[in-house]
């Protein structure tokens, strides 16, 4: 059975610890390195070779945010997991596209870690049930009369689907047989109708209108 091989970032040594054991649990993953800072673990990943690196998302010098980006700059085979002990919707689909692969909160069971842990290896997208959670929370402030729904096309409505999922603009462009250029178009018109700088403000406000549903 070829196991997984999964590289730990965490600054705090008691997490680093407490994830190998919850890990080794599991037949099919291997600690192959911890380190307890971005720079560290950006420094082990040619020597280990991991698949998955389990990041901590804030971190001390280079947050967990910063190294997924530049890890995933440096090697293509690489999958990354943020960890985060604060609320992080604000951040998380915007990151999605930003060389991270999940987001997962502290909170998670070992068996939700579990899981997390092989989606991202199998190369898929994933978001904390947590952290969709939030996302719905945030979405029920009733729309005030100041703030119409404004019209989309179909199309349109079809990529801010998308950009509620896990899914990168990369696989929302296969997804759609169309090009990255043109997703970016798109999320662009979006952004401008409904006056968000941002894909997670944007998805949060079309939440609120009712547009879309999670």
């Amino acid at each position: 059975m070829k196991k997984i091989r999964i590289l730990i970032a965490d600054d705090h040594v008691v997490v680093r610890h407490g994830l190998k054991l919850v890990l080794r649990q599991e037949p099919d993953f291997e600690v192959v390195a911890e380190a307890e800072n971005g720079r560290d673990a950006l420094s082990l990943i040619y020597d280990t070779l991991p698949d998955v690196a389990l990041l901590d998302w804030k971190m001390p010098g280079l947050d967990g945010l910063e190294t997924a980006a530049r890890m995933k700059q440096s090697v293509d085979w690489i999958h990354t997991l943020v960890l985060s002990g604060a609320p992080v919707e604000a951040a998380a689909l915007d990151a999605l596209d930003n060389g991270v692969d999940g987001f997962l909160h502290k909170d998670v069971s070992p068996q939700g870690l579990a899981h997390a842990i092989r989606q991202v290896a199998a190369g898929k997208r994933y978001l904390g049930p947590e952290i969709t959670q939030a996302l719905l929370e945030r979405s029920r402030r009733p729309a005030s009369n100041d703030d119409p729904a404004p019209s989309l096309s179909p199309r349109e409505l079809e990529i801010l689907t998308l950009m509620a999922s896990a899914a990168t603009y990369k696989e929302m462009a296969l997804r759609l047989n169309i090009s990255d250029a043109t997703v970016h178009t798109y999320v662009k018109r979006i952004f401008t109708k409904l006056n968000q700088p941002t894909r997670t403000q944007a998805v949060i406000t079309a939440l609120r209108l009712n547009l879309i549903e999670l």
